[in-house]
């Protein structure tokens, strides 16, 4: 009988590619999952509702961020920042402008990209801010989107694999390290970034791919549909410098608070206040800017809520512990197609749930001990379960990864969730992370 993780999984990505919502998805494979592992309705819907509070923080955590991104928008910031790119090729033809311009602009985004998971933890929500106002700008350039969605999801996934600050400090210390040596496996902190440099290699083979091979040509959008909320026109309107100077605060407010607290809410709620402290924001503001910021990241955060419904089913079906059980015992000694199979059930198990943050709880205890029987070194194990939680977060339809993007990208309706996010990561991203973690898993 088919597994019921490979089962409910192999659903949602069917019906997410037949443009069916992403939490309707995710709740019907959930619900088929549960009822093919023998689970009764009644117990499958007590699951999923019980897990439905595993995501309540997640979401709450975006709303905060949504808000404290609108804060940043308010304080005129990103209206420097965009107005600087429109004002450099204003007037110029598309033909003139310069490969040097535009792989400036591409530098920058990926930048930000990575300063929001390490310097400025803000996480996705600055790309609603900063990318609808740069939209002209792409269609100037004639610049694919697939492009510019592959280079987001890489700012957003690769710091936290091996920079051990910000959201790459709650991944490889607070639940890597912590799961690693719960199930028995001595390690060092020191020895987690670097067993994950060699599958962080992946993602920049898939980088440079989707950009000088995979999306290079042009592509053409049409230019008469103004991107909602759109922030980009040829005026700049004055800014504050004082405003500017409390954004930089309020920044620096957010990092140190996060860090010290390890809460995403926490650091965005300290921001927000020196925001309003500052004078950024009236006190008579604070409610508005909070709905949008809610409204902003909204869809986000529902679908996260209904992956952890889907993760906790997944849980109690015991599928991920069939698949492991069918692997060790179906293979024998056999070490490369151990570790390639270990890669792809955590590819399967990611898919679904939609975050490696969460997955790893799931994966290191079966993992670890597999890996040990298997022969494994430290170093091999912490790339195989390292790999094989991030693998899927490039590529789910789920993953704040892709989402963001496509919360940015998508304002004016020309670029598809599915087709333009999920399935440009999936191919540039989750193949190469297979093959270096693999060979990772094999060296180390």
């Amino acid at each position: 009988m088919l597994n019921p993780v490979v089962l409910a999984v192999c659903i949602m990505l069917g019906l997410s590619l037949m443009r069916v919502n992403v939490v309707v998805a995710l709740t019907l494979s959930a619900l088929i999952g549960g009822l093919s592992a023998g689970l009764s309705l009644s117990d499958t819907v007590s699951a999923f509702e019980g897990g439905l509070g595993g995501g309540a923080t997640i979401a709450l955590s975006y709303a905060m961020l949504g808000a404290f991104a609108v804060a940043i928008s308010k304080s005129g910031i990103t209206d420097l920042l965009a107005h600087a790119v429109i004002k450099r090729i204003q007037g110029q033809h598309p033909e003139t402008l310069s490969n040097t311009i535009k792989y400036s602009v591409l530098i920058m985004i990926m930048l930000m990209a990575l300063a929001s998971q390490n310097v400025i933890p803000v996480h996705i929500a600055f790309i609603p801010i900063l990318i609808p106002p740069l939209l002209s700008v792409f269609s100037k350039f004639r610049l694919d989107r697939r492009l510019v969605a592959c280079i987001l999801t890489f700012g957003l996934i690769t710091p936290y694999m091996v920079l051990p600050i910000g959201f790459g400090g709650i991944f490889l210390h607070n639940i890597l390290l912590k799961n690693l040596a719960e199930n028995g496996l001595h390690v060092t902190a020191s020895q987690v970034p670097q067993a994950m440099i060699l599958p962080a290699l992946g993602m920049v083979t898939g980088l440079l791919i989707a950009v000088f091979f995979s999306y290079r040509k042009p592509r053409d959008y049409a230019t008469d549909i103004k991107p909602k909320n759109s922030q980009a026109d040829s005026t700049l309107k004055p800014v504050n410098k004082r405003h500017l100077i409390v954004a930089c605060i309020a920044i620096v407010a957010t990092l140190s608070a996060q860090l010290y607290s390890g809460s995403m809410i926490i650091g965005a709620l300290a921001g927000f206040v020196v925001f309003t402290f500052g004078g950024v924001i009236a006190w008579k503001e604070t409610n508005d800017i909070f709905t949008q910021g809610v409204h902003m990241m909204a869809m986000i955060g529902f679908i996260m809520i209904a992956a952890a419904g889907f993760a906790a089913v997944m849980k109690a079906t015991g599928g991920v512990e069939s698949l492991v059980q069918l692997l060790s015992t179906s293979i024998g000694d056999n070490k490369p197609i151990a570790a390639l199979l270990m890669l792809v059930i955590g590819l399967l198990v990611t898919m679904g749930i939609g975050s490696s943050f969460s997955t790893i709880p799931i994966l290191a205890t079966i993992y670890v001990p597999l890996a040990v029987a298997f022969g494994f070194s430290p170093m091999a194990t912490i790339a195989l379960v390292g790999t094989a939680a991030a693998l899927g977060d490039a590529g789910s339809p789920a993953s704040d990864s892709t989402l963001g993007p496509t919360s940015g990208l998508n304002v004016d309706g020309q670029h598809d969730h599915i087709w333009d996010s999920v399935v440009p990561t999936f191919l540039h991203y989750n193949l190469p992370l297979i093959v270096f973690g693999w060979i990772a898993a094999m060296t180390l």
